[in-house]
């Protein structure tokens, strides 16, 4: 029993630390799908971050209550634990199962959608949604085109409405750096040449893999919890069911 308490006040704290950094990752998701939704047709990638933002809510009162039940139990307070440490496993693994469902699926995805909008892009000077998303990401990002800047090569100045210039890349892929560069093949320092698929697909892993053992890790916590709250129930066991 002074075990159970000791740990369960030592969790307590735990999931105070803890649910900063939970936040952290579903913030860091929804953020990414934000700056990125043109880029993913799936328009639930953003899901597993809410729910790890509302899982870390919750993880501050829960913190409390554990704390409080170490120093001075309380047959309500230790039911409330109990359901609250539900709600989380239940909040976190649809999240952790999440994020490992989407980042498998939207890699693959990624460079089908970021190859039609390479192909389809309209210059430089073009207002359109496509345009200005692929501008966005290599600004962002620091690369240039699809794999590499070569795949700008098959945007012929046809496709781009510029039938007076010749291939080059748009001025997004140049460095900040050189303030005169026009996207000009022949001066490859002047660009990043790095293609932007692998960045975003490494950007995704990431924060996805991040998410997915913060969940699985806070559950391990959480039944702990449970198992040191449910020894001190037995020493001061429920005279009837109403309180669940």
């Amino acid at each position: 029993r002074p075990f159970a308490r000791s740990l369960l006040r030592f969790l307590g704290f735990i999931f105070w630390g803890t649910a900063a950094a939970l936040a952290f990752g579903g913030v860091f998701v929804i953020l990414m799908y934000k700056n990125y939704r043109y880029l993913f047709q799936e328009s639930f990638l953003s899901l597993p971050g809410w729910l790890a933002v509302a899982a870390a809510l919750i993880l501050v009162p829960t913190g409390v209550l554990a704390i409080s039940i170490s120093a001075k139990m309380s047959r309500y307070r230790q039911g409330a634990l109990m359901y609250l440490l539900l709600v989380l496993l239940c909040l976190e693994m649809s999240s952790a199962v999440l994020a490992q469902f989407y980042s498998i699926r939207m890699a693959s995805e990624l460079e089908s959608t970021m190859g039609y909008l390479v192909y389809q892009y309209n210059g430089t000077h073009s207002q359109g949604p496509g345009s200005r998303a692929v501008d966005a990401v290599q600004r962002k990002l620091q690369c240039c085109g699809v794999q590499n800047y070569t795949d700008w090569l098959k945007a012929t100045a046809a496709s781009w409405r510029l039938p007076a210039e010749k291939t080059r890349v748009p001025e997004s892929c140049c460095k900040e750096k050189y303030s005169h560069c026009r996207g000009d093949l022949g001066h490859l320092e002047q660009l990043f040449q790095e293609g932007c698929l692998k960045k975003m697909e490494d950007q995704l892993h990431f924060v996805m893999l991040y998410l997915f053992w913060c969940c699985t890790v806070l559950s391990v916590l959480e039944l702990l919890a449970g198992f040191s709250n449910g020894i001190l129930m037995r020493h001061q066991p429920f005279h009837d069911f109403r309180i669940l």
